[in-house]
């Protein structure tokens, strides 16, 4: 508890100036941090807007994208009116192209989709929701460890004042505390 206090205090007095207080980090480093909530919550809106987009299952193997996706529905679709036609009628025949065509959109859209999640979303989510509070994160560490060593710095400092200014009440502190 009285570490605590103590360390309010040394915060108190380094808001007020009346501390000395170390700067860890370069202009440039503070011109970072300041964008880093920017950026992550840039980051986790263009990745739920991408994750929107998608017409196919995130996550999902090819496979069961296409049987989800409705170019492929189309396709199948088109190709079943192809049979039912045959390929001897001229209706048949384009109905037959077309669905092959359908079925090849699809593909190409289910393997766009899955290189965009690859490339850009997953990378999008580690930064939003790990790496950025992971700086965050090792950032308020810093911190801490800043404001301790500047407080045992300066219960070091005032403990050599003491001794140099006045070195037998000192001495007669230390003794009548044991």
């Amino acid at each position: 508890m009285k570490k605590q206090f103590n360390r309010m205090r040394q915060l108190a007095n380094q808001t007020v100036g009346r501390a000395e207080k170390t700067e860890v980090l370069s202009e440039d480093l503070l011109q970072v941090e300041k964008r880093l909530e920017l950026v992550k919550q840039v980051s986790h809106s263009t990745h739920k807007k991408l994750t929107a987009c998608l017409q196919g299952q995130q996550g999902a193997e090819a496979d069961k994208r296409s049987k989800k996706l409705p170019l492929t529905t189309l396709a199948q679709c088109l190709m079943e009116g192809s049979a039912i036609l045959g390929d001897d009628t001229l209706l048949g025949k384009m109905l037959k192209l077309c669905g092959e065509t359908e079925d090849k959109l699809a593909q190409e859209l289910i393997h766009f989709e899955l290189q965009v999640e690859r490339d850009v979303i997953e990378p999008l989510f580690l930064l939003a929701e790990v790496e950025i509070p992971n700086i965050q994160k090792q950032r308020k560490h810093l911190a801490k460890l800043v404001l301790d060593m500047d407080s045992s710095r300066t219960r070091t400092s005032s403990q050599l004042i003491c001794t140099v200014l006045w070195p037998k009440k000192l001495t007669m502190q230390t003794t009548f505390k044991r």
